[in-house]
């Protein structure tokens, strides 16, 4: 009996190392240099497409990361993101959080590009992740070398979106369990938030911190009173159009100056709250807020590196699509 139930301890011990090694294996077959012999000069034609438009509009160097951060986030870093929707089905691009992106404009005129030089080599998937790299790299962020080989994916679902990607509004356990999800750690959670120091937010995205917190009328007592007092100038209940800056006086510029605002409870979403409500997360703000982000710009490439390669097809998986919003 002892020795039956060792064999079945021992035949479960493997299993769990296969699906773990399966669930691995796509991201191992990313690689740097993939397009090297199908379409040498992908790399250099979408750094410049990317580079002749955020020369001219800097401010969409931020909706062009998030849109990569959304699409790892629902399904994996597969360009579901991108698909339209259509009768029968209603996709991710239409969802809540999804409808204040842009650039889907600059992914089609790269993927143009790309295709002119190379019919049908180069997936969107791996589109947005270069131009999410050199759009972060313009305006003063970190380089990272991008993994490549990623198939787009041809199923995209709008209901997924709520159950994947971390909202404005998520607690601190909420966040470490999607991160978790997408084989994310503590530090990439407090890393990548550090994203929001470019761009903007409607300021539906906060502004029950500012007017009905519990539901009585009150504001979020993580949040300081005096910042308080001046979103509540910017931003009326009910207001949906007004954009207010994540990062207030560098929200063009990918620098450090996040953290120091999340140190004074000045961040502008719960989840930016949320970082203080655990040690690990806490510490590293602390950290980057007194040490003028000396590790952030290295950690970050790290970590964008490391979402890149969540839940990606490869191989024979998926396909590489013509059109980035329209399956084959």
């Amino acid at each position: 009996m002892a020795a039956g139930q060792k064999l079945l301890s021992f035949l479960f011990f493997q299993l769990i190392l296969v699906l773990l090694v399966f669930d691995h294996s796509n991201a191992q077959e990313l690689k740097l240099g993939y397009y090297h012999k199908t379409c040498p000069n992908a790399e250099s034609i979408i750094w410049k497409t990317t580079y002749g438009v955020i020369s001219r509009a800097p401010t969409l160097a931020a909706p062009l990361l998030r849109m990569h951060f959304h699409d790892c986030f629902v399904r994996g870093c597969d360009a579901s993101l991108l698909l339209n929707s259509t009768k029968t089905n209603q996709a991710e691009k239409d969802a809540i959080p999804n409808q204040s992106l842009r650039g889907f404009n600059v992914i089609d005129a790269v993927k143009s590009a790309v295709e002119e030089a190379c019919p049908g080599v180069v997936s969107c998937a791996d589109i947005l992740a270069l131009v999410a790299r050199d759009a972060v790299s313009m305006i003063h962020g970190p380089y990272w070398e991008v993994p490549l080989g990623r198939r787009d994916g041809r199923v995209s679902i709008l209901n997924e979106v709520f159950a994947e990607l971390p909202a404005p509004f998520a607690n601190i356990t909420q966040l470490k369990q999607m991160f978790a999800a997408k084989g994310l750690n503590l530090k990439d959670l407090a890393v990548l938030s550090g994203g929001h120091t470019i761009g903007t937010s409607h300021c539906l995205g906060f502004t029950n911190r500012l007017y009905n917190f519990t539901g009585k009328g009150d504001t979020d007592p993580s949040l300081d009173p005096n910042y308080i007092v001046k979103l509540k100038q910017k931003c009326k209940p009910g207001d949906v159009t007004t954009l207010v800056e994540m990062d207030p006086g560098s929200f063009k510029t990918f620098d450090e100056s996040y953290f120091t605002l999340v140190a004074k409870r000045r961040g502008l979403f719960q989840s930016d709250a949320a970082l203080l409500d655990d040690p690990e997360t806490r510490a590293y703000v602390i950290r980057q807020a007194s040490t003028h982000g000396s590790t952030f710009a290295k950690d970050f490439a790290e970590s964008m590196v490391k979402m890149g390669k969540a839940g990606v097809l490869t191989g024979k998986q998926g396909e590489i699509r013509k059109h980035c919003a329209l399956v084959n």
